[in-house]
């Protein structure tokens, strides 16, 4: 069978591996159809591993794909039935997978196609326990986006935020993929979506989408006209997965009180804030990472219900390389899918 497998830092060869067994014990075997790209499948790429690994590595973090056979012991999937996969090797044992808080495994193995083999090959043997069915009427292509892109933004909104109906929310960096996701899911419970985005292209985009208020951030002070949006009165809820330099800014647009969610550092992972306007303010910073499998399920019942994710690019499978040079030029406007 085909893999993107990682030879060295910034190398992916499309090669033949050995197909894998039958599938054993609680076990199914998934023909994947389509692997989403996220910052991580790019920090792997570039090397920037964040725990020892071993070199080739199949690449690819986020999939979805078709059930191939089932295991003894396995009831819920048969051949045929669309599904997608958890991103992570958890335990299924400890406190955190027993409450259903799947990504806060205790004993985690590692994350798939960072830490472990991934998913873009044409197939794998994975336990069923980190299998999701996809609803009838979603395609392969937005299934795929469901896992980390969609489930993280969940996770993030509603677990930890605990966004409400009517507030306002800033959402930096819109059109990226968690970006549109959150712009959509945010309005689609009527809130008021403010967003920041890098070119005026992307700001019509984000306006299409439904975004009442687009910053293009690089010719304008997100900071000075989120105050001015709001009275001076600020945001209910920041979504945050930049860092850097924006962070303070982002501090500084929140009400009293206003929660600010935090997933990523595509512009840098050290910021330095004043401890003052922290406690002052009574402001909550929530760290958020990945998503557990409810929130996956939740997801997928949003995009059977036409909340779909936004498609930046779709790829051929020997294309990979192509797709990851626009999620790293910054001109991505959504999600990049590889075809299988």
């Amino acid at each position: 069978m085909r893999a993107l497998t990682l030879v060295s830092d910034r190398k992916i060869e499309l090669a033949d591996q050995a197909a894998p067994p039958p599938p054993g014990d609680g076990e199914v075997q998934i023909g994947v159809k389509a692997v989403a790209l996220n910052h991580l499948d790019l920090w792997g790429f570039r090397g920037m591993a964040f725990a020892k690994r071993k070199l080739p590595l199949v690449v690819g973090a986020e999939a979805s794909g078709e059930i191939a056979a089932v295991g003894p012991g396995v009831t819920g999937f048969k051949a045929g039935d669309p599904a997608v996969m958890y991103g992570a090797m958890t335990c299924g044992t400890c406190k955190a997978c027993r409450e259903g808080r799947d990504n806060l495994c205790e004993n985690v193995g590692g994350i798939m196609g960072f830490h472990l083999d991934g998913f873009a090959r044409e197939r794998l043997n994975l336990p069923a326990r980190l299998v999701i069915p996809v609803p009838k009427g979603v395609s392969m292509i937005d299934a795929a986006c469901a896992p980390i892109g969609f489930a993280t933004v969940q996770h993030m909104l509603f677990d930890n935020a605990k966004l409400e109906p009517g507030e306002t929310i800033l959402v930096q960096a819109g059109g990226s993929g968690i970006g549109t996701a959150a712009i959509k899911m945010a309005k689609a419970i009527g809130c008021t979506v403010i967003t920041t985005v890098g070119d005026d292209d992307k700001a019509a985009k984000a306006k299409a989408l439904g975004a009442d208020h687009v910053i293009n951030y690089r010719t304008q002070r997100f900071e000075t006209i989120t105050r001015k949006l709001t009275n001076k009165k600020g945001v209910d809820v920041v979504f945050e997965h930049v860092g850097g330099e924006g962070f303070n800014g982002s501090l500084l647009v929140l009400k009293r009180g206003g929660r600010l969610v935090t997933c990523g550092a595509t512009a840098g992972p050290t910021v330095q804030f004043n401890l003052m306007q922290l406690f002052q303010q009574q402001y909550r910073i929530i760290g958020s990472f990945g998503a557990s499998m409810r929130n996956i399920r939740d997801s997928l019942a949003k995009m059977a219900g036409g909340l779909t994710p936004v498609i930046d690019t779709e790829v051929p499978v020997a294309e990979l390389e192509r797709g990851l040079a626009r999620l790293e030029s910054r001109q991505v406007f959504g999600k990049i899918v590889v075809r299988f």
